[in-house]
């Protein structure tokens, strides 16, 4: 085995943590962000929503099951979120260098440096997260023996962009066609859908839709700020004007609340994790969920017949938003969560439910 390189953690308020390289040996800059579930790093890493950002884990141990292998089902990845690693960088306290899963296809480390990903472990991740929970999420570049590179802010671009596909692609051949706006699409949301007799018709993130044929309309989570994505929030509030059931989910959430005139902020250092309380409003049943983003929308903002849905009970943000009389709701969390919790999975049969009810 090699040996590892110098490698440090700089912030932009000039904390510096010192570690090893594990990953690719190059130097990256993102934002800084933390996660504290204790399992799931695959899906975690090509999750589309953490486009452009350093991911740390709180979880002392990573790398220790590997990395399973490519297997597709429905032509996904059965393994993964997306098709490729998104995050710009992962910081660690200890990396396992040996792994062992019935599944393992390779090392973390090598996935990593095959994809050109850095990555530092020996880094005290508790007092690191412990500052970016003072400061809130700041920029930050992980520095590979002393190979500076600039500043970067993903929040400046349109990241949803990046990350969306090309082309209209269909899986499936149910009976009930969806109509799946991808903003940076989590693979286990097509898995989800398609367990319910669907046909999930995935479009571009600014594809115009409004002459298409479609049963119901879900918006998929994504990256970045949802004040960049106009052309999706045109489209987006044309189809609220009509009455088949519409469900959003994460960015998708927030793209529903900005439509129907409330507006969005940025959190102070997000929700990462698997470990999410809400409760649901109207009846007062509490829910474990699995979380990722950094913007929230405004419900004492919301205009019209539309009012919250779920509320985080931590910190008492907004996790959902409803329409008091048409079928249209959205989620700031994930209910298609893999590796879990799966408590809010009924969701999606609650959007058939109401595809059923409206045809």
């Amino acid at each position: 085995m090699a040996k590892a390189r110098n490698a440090r953690l700089i912030l932009e308020n000039g904390k510096e943590f010192s570690g090893r390289s594990f990953g690719f040996p190059g130097s990256v800059a993102g934002e800084v962000v933390f996660n504290t579930a204790m399992t799931g790093y695959p899906e975690s890493l090509t999750d589309p929503s953490y486009k452009g950002q350093i991911l740390v884990s709180t979880f002392p141990l990573i790398g220790n099951y590997g990395v399973p292998n490519r297997e597709t089902e429905n032509g996904l990845l059965k393994f993964f979120e997306s098709d490729r690693i998104h995050i710009s960088g992962l910081v660690i306290s200890d990396y396992s260098f040996e792994h062992s899963h019935w599944n393992a296809e390779q090392s973390l480390g090598k996935w990593l440096t095959d994809n050109k990903v850095p990555a530092i472990f020996g880094v005290d991740t508790r007092a690191l997260t412990k500052i970016l929970r003072e400061y809130g999420c700041m920029l930050g570049k992980i520095v590979i023996d002393d190979q500076d590179v600039e500043w970067y802010d993903p929040n400046a671009e349109n990241l949803v962009d990046q990350v969306s596909i090309k082309e209209k692609t269909i899986y499936g051949n149910g009976k009930h066609r969806i109509m799946l706006v991808d903003c940076g699409v989590k693979f286990n949301i097509v898995r989800s859908l398609l367990k319910y007799d669907t046909t999930i018709v995935r479009v571009p993130w600014n594809y115009d839709y409004s002459n298409e044929t479609y049963d119901g309309l879900f918006i998929s989570n994504g990256p970045g700020d949802p004040a960049i994505c106009q052309s999706a929030i045109h489209q987006l509030g044309q189809a609220m004007t009509k009455e088949q059931p519409i469900f959003g989910i994460c960015l998708g959430s927030q793209l529903l609340g900005i439509a129907s005139g409330a507006e969005t902020y940025k959190l102070k250092y997000g929700h990462r994790s698997h470990n999410q309380p809400v409760i649901q409003h109207g009846t007062n049943r509490c829910f474990v969920t699995s979380q990722n983003h950094g913007f929230a929308v405004d419900d004492h903002k919301l205009k019209g017949d539309y009012e919250p849905y779920f509320t985080n009970l931590n910190d008492q943000t907004c996790e959902g938003i409803r329409h008091k009389s048409k079928p249209i709701f959205a989620t700031q969390f994930h209910p298609e969560a893999s590796g879990g919790p799966t408590d809010t999975a009924f969701l999606f049969e609650q959007f058939i439910d109401m595809i059923k009810k409206t045809k």
